[in-house]
């Protein structure tokens, strides 16, 4: 099976390694290199553009099945859930999956006044009951791939009165995306979505933008951002990038190309492959004897064999190490020959304890 994408990647080794951080396409990184070098010229245009992050913006959200006017663009992804946090009445519940990634728990938690609660998150939709505010997850786990039954979630949601809040950072860009399904979504752009670090993705649907305070409001959150410079902003945005934080102009410009070329490509064709990949790492693993959990994402985590990562790397194959375990993540520059080489080289350092 060949990679996605053709020339713009040429890994230098085999690079298994997307969940930590995405490989940029070459269109990509000539975008920051000529934004960074008229920066540093003195050009007119040095300082980033607007149009490109509108691109950038438009280009999500034809990802995520929404309109331009419900995503709004920042920087972190706890940055848009702490946003959030800050909307819930004291005392409002947070419920979340055992083991969810710290980005989408902590800013609830250090509230100090909300009730937080975990369950299993096989049973998540199961243990959503009356009083619960809100249901925050990832649609798919960091830790080892598992995804989230997200009817079930919206469902049960649904019949209790909470809203939903999911995380897409580990699966936009190769599972398709119904933003609109949800209250809120927020995403991480430099995994799937190969963006340069700082470019990150909130959507919000018209009845919980009540509810929300634009506290990160500055000039760019302005119906008219150069009539909004001086003294309070007196005209927010209509829509949703009244939450807009200001924006990190290098990671905007790369943003645009990259979602351009997953535009291009297709999130079903990237789907296919990748989860093609992960099934045959999987399949490998297990014949050789070992525990693993994956096949549904491109992501396999395989028990107890994480104090590999480095050896791995020595050898010129990249994975990461999360709750002791090895975790391999494929992407659309990603190859059979690629997952037969990590097979072989883990096999063998395996072997040798």
């Amino acid at each position: 099976m060949d990679t996605l994408g053709g020339a713009e990647f040429a890994p230098a080794q085999t690079y298994l390694n997307t969940s930590t951080c995405g490989l940029l396409p070459r269109r990509t990184v000539e975008a920051v290199k000529l934004l960074a070098e008229q920066n540093a010229s003195g050009r007119p245009d040095g300082s980033g553009s607007f149009e490109a992050v509108a691109a950038a913006r438009a280009g999500f959200a034809r990802l995520a099945g929404v309109g331009a006017d419900r995503v709004a663009v920042g920087g972190s992804v706890s940055v848009h859930v702490g946003l959030i946090a800050a909307s819930l009445p004291a005392e409002a519940e947070v419920l979340y999956p055992e083991g969810e990634f710290s980005s989408v728990m902590t800013p609830f938690a250090v509230r100090g006044d909300l009730r937080t609660r975990s369950a299993p998150l096989e049973r998540l939709a199961d243990a959503v009951r009356p009083g619960t505010a809100l249901v925050a997850f990832s649609s798919v786990q960091s830790a080892d791939g598992r995804v989230a039954d997200l009817a079930a979630i919206r469902e049960a949601a649904a019949a209790h009165g909470a809203r939903t809040l999911a995380d897409a950072t580990q699966s936009a860009g190769w599972l398709p995306l119904d933003a609109g399904a949800h209250d809120y979504t927020v995403t991480g752009g430099f995994k799937y979505l190969l963006c340069p670090r700082g470019a990150s993705f909130l959507t919000v649907t018209e009845e919980a933008q009540d509810s929300l305070i634009p506290l990160h409001a500055g000039w760019c959150a302005g119906e008219d951002p150069y009539a909004s410079t001086y003294g309070p902003v007196e005209h927010l945005a209509g829509d949703v990038r009244r939450y807009d934080e200001p924006p990190a102009f290098l990671a905007y410009h790369g943003a645009e190309q990259s979602l351009a070329l997953l535009r291009e490509i297709g999130v079903d064709t990237v789907h296919a492959h990748v989860t093609t990949l992960a099934r045959r790492f999987l399949d490998g693993v297990v014949a050789s004897g070992y525990e693993a959990v994956g096949g549904e994402s491109p992501i396999v985590s395989v028990r107890g064999l994480g104090h590999l990562v480095p050896r791995l790397a020595e050898a010129g194959v990249v994975t990461a190490g999360r709750a002791g375990n090895l975790r391999a993540s494929f992407h659309l520059y990603n190859s059979a020959a690629d997952v037969d080489r990590a097979l072989d080289v883990l096999t063998a350092l395996a072997g040798r304890g």
